[in-house]
Parts: C-alpha cells; sequence; structure tokens
C-alpha cells in the first residue's frame, strides 16, 4: 500500500467561537490550511479511481471542504451544542465522510487510495456500518434532509446540520421538509453549495426561475447568503445560522471547482477530476509524491473468456437512445413534436437520452432532478390516446415513482421508461445505487397489464424499440450500466440480428434441454449462456430461455421446461422481489413440478466494477455450481 503523501496530521481544529461573528486571523490563518489540507487530498484520492478506472466525485467535496473544516472544529470544541454528523444529502460528495473518517483515525489515510476499488470499504456513496468512521448513509438526493428533521426531533436540546446543494433541492422532498422544519421550529441548519452545476448542465439554463434561496425562504426558512471561497463572510453567515432560532439555510454561492482550472465552472467537476487535470493540480501544489502514485495506478479487469458471445460489447443504455432517435427519425418533424415528448432527469448522459437530445430537439425536454414530477409529467404528456411521452432514470430511483406510476396506470397514460443501471453489474456507487426492485414497476392489478422489458444485447434493444415504442399504456424498457456483448448463435451470428422480430410476452429459447433449464433476462443471459454451453461440454443437457419480457408468462415455454427435471431462475435483481420469486408459483399454478431453484442479489455491494458480480455469487461458475446441484 501506497504511503499517503499529504500528511492528514497537519489537520489542526479551531476553537471556534460561534457567538463571535468575526473570524480571528489566526483561526482564519489555521482554516485556510486546514480547507487546503482537504482539497488536496481530495483531488489526490478521488483521482485515484479515475485512475483505476472506477470514476468517482471529485467537485461536491472539494467544493464543500470549507463547510466541512468548520463542521468539524465546532463539533471537536462543542460536542453538547450539536448533533455531531456533517449530514449530507448529497452522497456522491463521499469523499468528505471517507477524508473525516481518516482524520479521526478510524481508518488509515493510505486507504483512501484506494477510493471506490472493490473490498476496499470505500464505496460510491456512504454506508452506514461498511465503513468505519462513516455516521450516516447517502446516496438518492432529497432523501437526507427529511430524515435529518427526525434527528433534530430527538435532539431538541441540540443544533443539527445538513449539507445540501442547489442539486439536491430540487427533489420534491425536500419540499416536504422544509415545510416541517418550518411548522415545527426545528433547530436545522442547511448548508447549500449553490454552484449551478448538476450533472447534465446548469440548473439556471435547464429550469429558469429556479432560485434555491428564494425557493427555501418562500417555505419560511431563514436564508443568510454569502461567497463560498470568502472564508470571513462564510464564517459569519455559519455563525448567525447557529445563532438563530429555529430552522435556518445558508446558502453557498461559489463556482464548482473552484481553482481546478480544467473542470472550474463545468458539469465536468461533477465528476471525477481526469488524472492529467490532477497531475497538473498536484504539481501546481508541490504533492509530487501524489503524481507519482496516480501514474502508477493501473484499471484492473476480471479475465474471463465468454462462450456464445462476442467479445465486443455495446452499452445498451446508449443504444436505447439510438433505436429511439432512429425511430423517431421515421416520423415527419412536426408531428414527432405533437406526438412525443421526451424529459430528462439531468441524467442524460448516462441513460441514452443524449442523442435524442441532439437529433429530436423539438421532441426534448431538459428537466431537473424530479424523478416523480417528471415521470408524471411524461404521463400526463400520454394522456390522450394518441400521445406518447418517455421518462429516463437510474433503475434505483424506479421505487421513488411508484405512486405516480399507480396514478398515470389508473388515468390510461402511455409512457414509456427506460431505467438504466439495472441490477449490480459495475455500480461502483454501491447498494443505495443498485437497481434491483425493479418488479415493483408491475404493480398494477391483474386487469390492467404492465409490460416490463429487459433487452440482452444492443439488437435485442433496437428490436424492442422498434416494437414497443407506440404500444399502449405504461411500458418499461431496463439497460445496465455495464456494456453488454452480443448473443450468438452457434454459427457465430447474432441471435437477435438479421430477420430476428421481437414479440412482446414471446421468451427466446436459447438452446433447448432435456434434463433442465435456466430462465434469466438482460445482463444475465451472456453469464447463464456461458454456463449452459460449458454443463453441455460435460454432458448435462441443459436448456435456456431468454425471458425478455419479465413479467408474461410464455404458456408454451414455460410448458416446455416445466416438463424437465430442473429449473432456475438467475438473475441480478433482488433475490427477494424478482423473477425468481414469481416463477416458481407460475409453475405451480399450472401443475408443473420441476426441482426449482432461484439465483440474484442478495447484499450490501462491494463497491468496484465487475466485481459485484462475483461478490453476488452470479457468476458463471456459481450459476454452473447451482445448476449441478439441482441436477443431482
Amino acid at each position: 500500500m501506497s504511503k499517503f503523501p499529504i500528511d492528514l496530521s497537519k489537520y489542526t481544529p479551531i476553537p471556534l467561537d460561534y457567538n463571535n461573528a468575526q473570524l480571528p486571523e489566526d483561526h482564519k490563518k489555521t482554516l485556510l490550511a486546514n480547507i487546503k489540507l482537504a482539497r488536496d487530498a481530495i483531488v489526490l484520492f478521488t483521482a485515484s479511481g479515475a485512475a483505476r478506472g472506477v470514476s468517482g466525485h471529485t467537485g461536491g467535496p472539494y467544493d464543500t471542504a470549507p463547510e466541512l473544516m468548520i463542521l468539524h472544529s465546532l463539533f471537536k470544541k462543542h460536542p453538547d451544542k450539536f448533533v455531531p454528523i456533517a449530514f449530507d444529502e448529497a452522497g456522491h460528495r463521499v469523499a468528505s465522510q471517507y477524508l473525516l473518517s481518516a482524520i479521526d483515525g478510524y481508518i488509515p489515510a493510505e486507504q483512501l487510495l484506494h477510493y471506490r476499488e472493490a473490498h476496499s470499504k470505500l464505496p460510491g456513496h456512504p454506508e452506514l456500518g461498511l465503513t468505519p468512521g462513516v455516521k450516516f448513509s447517502s446516496g438518492r438526493l432529497g432523501h437526507t434532509w427529511p430524515m435529518v428533521n427526525g434527528v433534530a426531533m430527538a435532539n431538541p436540546d441540540k443544533v443539527v446540520f445538513c449539507l445540501g446543494s442547489d442539486g439536491s433541492q430540487q427533489e420534491g422532498d425536500d419540499a416536504e421538509a422544509a415545510r416541517l422544519a418550518v411548522a415545527q421550529n426545528l433547530n436545522v441548519k442547511l448548508f447549500i453549495d449553490d454552484n449551478d452545476v448538476t450533472i447534465a448542465g446548469h440548473p439556471s439554463k435547464y429550469l429558469p426561475g429556479y432560485n434555491v434561496g428564494k425557493t427555501l425562504e418562500g417555505h419560511g426558512l431563514t436564508i443568510f447568503r454569502t461567497e463560498g471561497e470568502n472564508i470571513d463572510s462564510l464564517w459569519a453567515a455559519i455563525s448567525a445560522s447557529i445563532l438563530h432560532k429555529g430552522p435556518a439555510a445558508v446558502i453557498v454561492k461559489r463556482v464548482m471547482a473552484p481553482g481546478i482550472k480544467a473542470i472550474e465552472g463545468s458539469p465536468h467537476g461533477h465528476d471525477v477530476i481526469p488524472v492529467k487535470a490532477a497531475i497538473e493540480y498536484l504539481e501546481g501544489h508541490g504533492i509530487t509524491e501524489g503524481v507519482s502514485i496516480l501514474q502508477n495506478i493501473k484499471a484492473t479487469s476480471i479475465p474471463y473468456i465468454f462462450l456464445g458471445s462476442s467479445k465486443e460489447k455495446e452499452a445498451n443504455r446508449v443504444q436505447f437512445g439510438e433505436a429511439v432517435s432512429n425511430f423517431l427519425d421515421k416520423i415527419p418533424k412536426e408531428e414527432a413534436a405533437k406526438k412525443v415528448m421526451v424529459i430528462d432527469s439531468d441524467l442524460e448522459g448516462s441513460t441514452g437520452l443524449k442523442v435524442i437530445h441532439q437529433r429530436h430537439p423539438h421532441v426534448f425536454v431538459s428537466s431537473g432532478i424530479m424523478e416523480r414530477g417528471n415521470f408524471s409529467a411524461a404521463a400526463g404528456f400520454g394522456f390522450e390516446a394518441d400521445k406518447f411521452g418517455v421518462f429516463s432514470t437510474f433503475s434505483a430511483f424506479l421505487e421513488m415513482i411508484i405512486s405516480e406510476l399507480t396514478m398515470a396506470r389508473l388515468n390510461n397514460c402511455n409512457v414509456l421508461s427506460h431505467f438504466s443501471h439495472s441490477g449490480v453489474d459495475e455500480i461502483a456507487d454501491n447498494t443505495c445505487h443498485f437497481g434491483v426492485n425493479s418488479f415493483f414497476a408491475d404493480n398494477g392489478l391483474s386487469d390492467l397489464h404492465s409490460w416490463l422489458y429487459f433487452p440482452a444485447d444492443a439488437a435485442q434493444m433496437t428490436a424492442v424499440v422498434d416494437k414497443v415504442f407506440f404500444q399502449k399504456g405504461v411500458r418499461f424498457i431496463f439497460s445496465t450500466r455495464s456494456k453488454l456483448p452480443w448473443i450468438l448463435k452457434a454459427d457465430g451470428s447474432k441471435f437477435f440480428g438479421g430477420d430476428y422480430t421481437f414479440e412482446p410476452g414471446k421468451d427466446d429459447v436459447i438452446l433447448e434441454g432435456k434434463d433442465g433449464y435456466v430462465v434469466t433476462f438482460g445482463d444475465m443471459l451472456h453469464r447463464a449462456y456461458d454456463a449452459v454451453l460449458r454443463l453441455r461440454e460435460k454432458g448435462l443437457d441443459v436448456g435456456l430461455v431468454n425471458k425478455s419480457t419479465i413479467n408474461v408468462v410464455d404458456e408454451a415455454v414455460i410448458k416446455k421446461i416445466g416438463a424437465t427435471k430442473f429449473v432456475l431462475v438467475a438473475e441480478s435483481w433482488n433475490q427477494k422481489t424478482g423473477l425468481g420469486s414469481k416463477f416458481g408459483t407460475w409453475l405451480l399454478e399450472r401443475g408443473l413440478t420441476p426441482k426449482y431453484g432461484y439465483m440474484g442479489t442478495t447484499k450490501e455491494g462491494c463497491g468496484g466494477l465487475g466485481e459485484q458480480i462475483y461478490h453476488q455469487g452470479l457468476d458463471p461458475e456459481s450459476i454452473m455450481a447451482k445448476i449441478a446441484t439441482l441436477a443431482q
């Protein structure tokens, strides 16, 4: 393990007096030194994630280092005045929490250089109980302030702090939290990093009229406005907020990543700093050992040659946007503008909508981090029988729109939802971003059907989009963060290429089998295919079914596989709520009684990328072992 080249023991707690709005010169000097120490460390160890290929986030924790250093000193000086936790709505600012863990001695500083690496216990969002020193879990925007209200209600004699941002404050949960905090006069203090940057752009441009300070003021909070890089002004605002009786927000204006030339003021600052930019920064600050460390970190991969699929891979989440764009190309521009609306939730580059924005701006709406409202807007556009809304976000956030989905269904709305980052593969952001409860989307009554589709490769993604784009009602298409290989026939041609036509509700029998079958879908198909082919080489006649319409029983196929000795469902969704939890019932309802097993995601993530699949026991060898047990 490389030695951490920045001496964190130089951090010095300051005996800050919140009754004094003027920062003494010696305190100011020490505070500035602490901020520099924190920012240098954050640049270095978040850049290690970039060097390792596991990504990360630099700008957010770098931005809020002044607030964090002030809070840490306050907690040390006044332990009875404050709940000593720097709650943060932005889980991607987790580098702040890891830095505090190292400063407080919970983890060695050297461990920081394994940021987001698999099994390092430093995943992409903070998880209580996983990382020593981390005191809360966070990661879904808008979810922390409501909980912090409860912490304040449980500690009426203490001040509770919550860091937020102009991005996280777009979530509807925070509006509810604001009303409760004001109504109950809770002693909650928000520090809002108002840098006008989110993943997809600048809120001032895609949400004109939105002003986080005015919004909170309208809810009844007392507002203190300050410039984040003016330490005297920042301290005066923070001290005033502490002395104020009741809920208050300090609106901290600054550009994103101030002082880092390559990413300052840019949406790129939201993500991890590029290694080249980090090296430039570290050299400029005389941290040459840090440069050497970054230059010597190598990205790792899991070497495995899959049978039955190609070495080349494509991103299904990107292909969704390409397929929709190609579909729209066939429709006159004026007709498309009247008939189709595609709405983004600040994730267009991640969920494949960016290409639609570029090629078909007449149907595209750039919106904020407001999944519930944006889904309902898409559904409302599709309220008329001949109009269709399109919505997209991460699969983890499907859990946030369940009630809105029910109302869309009851209103007979036409809305196609694309949920990317499904399952666990390459989810370095870890457990809070696992997209594993997607069967929640199938929450309608039996007399009104929904459709859940999970294409297995880019060719099938195109086939699905072409078939279901103008299908009536609510439809869901899922994709992974990871790229997927092409599924191949025995002759090496693409299984879903050529004259393949997707039919909703019809399963794809990839291989016929006499002994038993594996039923799978999406990102697990190529893994199960590999396992099945290897077992067939050993003499076990196992068949394989791709259930790309996940929630519909294909009567002919289930009868076929139910007549064999065993059936195994292999999926990367939650084992408690996924296909496997239902498929056994479907077999029994039809009088089919093969030996039955199912495997899915069962435990907290390990960080990293492809390691997540192995950590959950969903790799080909684990599938083979499960099949062998059922075949006995």
